[in-house]
């Protein structure tokens, strides 16, 4: 018998033929996050299984494996040769102090053992009671739930703690994506929840020295190391967008200066893309939360670009998103007063239905592609590591 945590993954058994390919990103994505502990990682049928780790490194441990996207959840259990007997004992080993109720989850993934599952769930039950007969049993609400896994390998595992982890797939199984990161509340938790797709992230950030402070810089970049703890490493572009609005501001009506700022905003993070080998481009939008998130300015916006634009938060509320970045530790941070690059010349009016027509004219007022290639050539690079 040893100790082990049984990780289980969860939609990655919808893959059929590329299963494989996906468990073994993820097998790969946890050892990287393990990299500073001692462990050994096997597959079992359905199961992955961390083993001959440090026993005073298992809370840190479990707490690392509940931020790999592609695990469902963690449990601490104990391995054994799979015998009838020997699980008998184990599940009368389960500390029962103060429990009223219980019942006994099996799943018999190895069909040659000659319980079923149901069989051995009333069995293990009757062999409890006999042990502790002022428990009862209770199969909706109980107070304690025993599983066992009577798995392919020749071996089975009791447990009763199953920890949640963050779900979705495995970091890089769907591509690689810019993330346009703003120091408030949404950007963040939209690049968390196309990194739970399975994106890889890399990030830009324009900011609008001197009317925006460095303090408001380095919010962004701890914005982009909390975002670590999930996706490993950020490489997180810092682009000046300072002579852009300016040249916004004296040569463009002002009902549309957010408007051709965020065209501006995906014409470089486009550039960046076909610089990066990332495929779509990541905002932190939300329908209808500003004049610029109207339906309309979104498309108006998403014309100068030929790829994907994906907003995740597009259809949530304030409160909704605010919850997952208090759930993601991106929250305290956010709400950090310093102002950033999209409150800069800020109109009084902004157009909430604007015409692409419009903006292509007003557009012709700009050197365009001059103001694109000296906002690059500003690009100041960080990588930042969990």
């Amino acid at each position: 018998m040893k100790r082990v945590l049984l990780l289980k993954f969860g939609e990655l058994f919808l893959k059929g033929k590329n299963r494989h390919d996906f468990i073994n990103l993820l097998k790969t994505n946890i050892l990287k996050k393990l990299r500073d502990f001692q462990c050994h990682l096997v597959e079992t049928q359905g199961r992955l299984v961390l083993s001959d780790y440090i026993d005073d490194f298992e809370g840190e441990i479990i707490e690392k494996l509940q931020t790999v996207f592609g695990l469902i959840g963690v449990a601490p259990a104990v391995e054994f040769d799979t015998d009838l007997q020997e699980i008998e004992k184990k599940v009368c080993e389960v500390d029962v102090e103060g429990v009223k109720t219980f019942k006994i989850e099996t799943k018999r993934a190895d069909k040659s053992f000659a319980m079923t599952s149901m069989e051995l769930d009333k069995h293990l039950g009757e062999v409890v009671l006999d042990k502790n007969p002022n428990l009862k049993v209770d199969l909706y609400n109980p107070n304690l739930i025993i599983y066992v896994e009577v798995r392919t390998n020749n071996k089975t595992y009791v447990y009763t703690n199953l920890l949640p982890c963050a779900g979705g797939l495995p970091l890089g199984s769907a591509g690689k994506a810019m993330l346009l990161l703003s120091g408030g509340i949404d950007s963040p938790v939209a690049g968390y929840m196309m990194a739970k797709r399975g994106l890889k992230l890399e990030a830009v950030h324009f900011h609008s020295y001197p009317y925006t402070s460095v303090q408001a810089k380095e919010k962004v970049v701890e914005l982009a190391k909390l975002l670590t703890k999930y996706v490993d490493e950020i490489k997180l572009h810092i682009v000046s967008f300072t002579e852009i609005q300016e040249e916004i501001h004296k040569n463009c009506d002002a009902d549309y200066m957010i408007t051709i700022m965020r065209r501006f905003m995906m014409r470089i993070a486009k550039r960046l893309c076909d610089k990066n080998e990332a495929g779509a481009i990541v905002t932190g939008e939300s329908l209808g939360q500003v004049a610029s998130q109207t339906m309309q300015s979104m498309t108006v916006t998403n014309y100068v670009v030929d790829i994907p634009v994906f907003r995740p938060v597009v259809a949530f509320d304030k409160e909704e998103i605010m919850s997952i970045a208090r759930k993601i530790g991106t929250y305290e941070t956010s709400i950090l007063p310093y102002e950033d690059c999209c409150t800069v010349f800020l109109p009084k009016n902004p157009v909430i239905r604007p015409t692409i027509k419009r903006a292509e004219k007003l557009e012709q007022k700009l050197d365009v592609e001059a103001l694109i290639e000296k906002a690059l050539a500003s690009e100041e690079i960080l990588i930042i590591k969990n």
